[in-house]
């Protein structure tokens, strides 16, 4: 085996390892969960851009959201316990506050709208005023709601017609999500 070779199998062990050692996993319990989906997020704010995966359970009490690099290892936890949300970085940085999008804001550098957000995934508007466009088969294409505008670019299919990219803009900032696994509890 060349020096070059045994380079790259070294390098490429030490990646694993250290994905590895850098995965968020799940901390809350599943009792009186609502859904949980898992799929890829793009971000794109001042000019910058990122992606990774997401890994969302949502209960009627709180939420895990786990956001980690294309290669697995862990940037961020979001975590929200009744009204208070925590954010918990790859650094280990923990941020609390009562608003998800100003702590994801100051935590992450751009704005999850936590909120909302549980609802927009299922195509249907959160609770207050919104602006709803449907498509001719009667699902929502799109909704502007709390200074968002999210559009539904693609459902599942007949087994799961819950929506499977959406893209969500708000001033300075635009999210995408590409949802490729749900688990809906009734």
């Amino acid at each position: 085996m060349s020096a070059t070779n045994g380079l790259r199998i070294f390098a490429a062990a030490a990646l694993a390892l250290l994905a590895a050692c850098a995965e968020l996993p799940f901390l809350q319990p599943t009792a009186g969960l609502q859904f949980q989906l898992s799929g890829r997020i793009a971000v794109r704010y001042d000019n910058q851009g990122s992606s990774g995966n997401i890994a969302w359970r949502h209960r009627a009490a709180g939420d895990e959201m786990l956001i980690t690099s294309p290669l697995g290892q862990g940037v961020a936890r979001i975590e929200r316990d009744g009204d208070l949300v925590t954010v918990t970085t790859s650094d280990r940085r923990v941020y609390q506050a009562h608003d998800a999008e100003s702590l994801t804001e100051q935590a992450l550098g751009f704005r999850v709208p936590l909120a909302g957000l549980s609802d927009w995934v299922r195509a249907r508007p959160s609770p207050g005023p919104a602006h709803e466009i449907r498509d001719a088969r009667g699902r929502l294409s799109e909704l502007e709601q709390d200074g968002w505008r999210i559009y539904y670019l693609a459902y599942g299919d007949g087994r799961n017609p819950l929506p499977a990219r959406l893209r969500l803009v708000y001033p300075g900032l635009e999210l995408r999500l590409a949802i490729d696994e749900w688990q809906v509890r009734p």
